[in-house]
């Protein structure tokens, strides 16, 4: 089990990477509270144990995804214990099947790499390039825990915080499905 520190309220006192130091200065701008750990490297779901349990809440997984022509880009938020189906993402969206988007080209849209993405990467997406879609079950939870947008950081914040203040903040406007 990967090690992951007390809970903190404030941001970290060195970031890792750009993004990060803006999701913390966008939070503290929008006065949305949250809750944070330090962590060992955290890369799969399973490593997220520990985070949720020290969190008190479950983690959200966010999925890059593209179409075949990698032309157009999904930013895909989900129960980070829900298996992701790519037939059944398509179908509640009426596109045709999607994969992976590279990961080049996921760090330069939304400035991560994969284990990073969360949500809070649509900061980078100024130009609403990335499609953002929520499944149902993260919108009914009362909060959610994803990373920082580094793998060793993670971040608890209130669901309704994030779609009502941070998410306008960003124009990105979410289509959210049930799968």
């Amino acid at each position: 089990m990967i090690w992951v520190s007390e809970i903190k309220t404030a941001p970290p006192s060195e970031f890792k990477n750009e993004l990060q130091e803006r999701v913390y200065s966008t939070l503290n701008e929008l006065n949305i509270p949250f809750e944070r750990v330090d962590n060992d490297e955290a890369l799969t779901m399973e490593d997220c144990v520990a985070i949720d349990e020290a969190l008190s809440t479950k983690t959200a997984k966010a999925l890059f995804l593209c179409n075949r022509q990698k032309t157009v880009f999904y930013l895909f938020v989900t129960a980070g214990d829900k298996p992701f189906v790519t037939k059944d993402f398509g179908k509640a969206l009426e596109i045709s099947r999607v994969s992976f988007a590279p990961p080049e080209i996921m760090l330069e849209m939304l400035g991560t790499i994969p284990g990073c993405a969360s949500i809070l990467s649509v900061l980078k997406d100024g130009d609403n390039q990335v499609r953002l879609i929520i499944d149902n079950d993260v919108i009914a939870a009362d909060d959610f825990a994803s990373p920082d947008c580094t793998t060793t950081g993670y971040i608890k914040l209130k669901t309704k915080d994030v779609l009502e203040r941070f998410l306008p903040h960003t124009k990105h406007t979410p289509t959210i499905i049930k799968i």
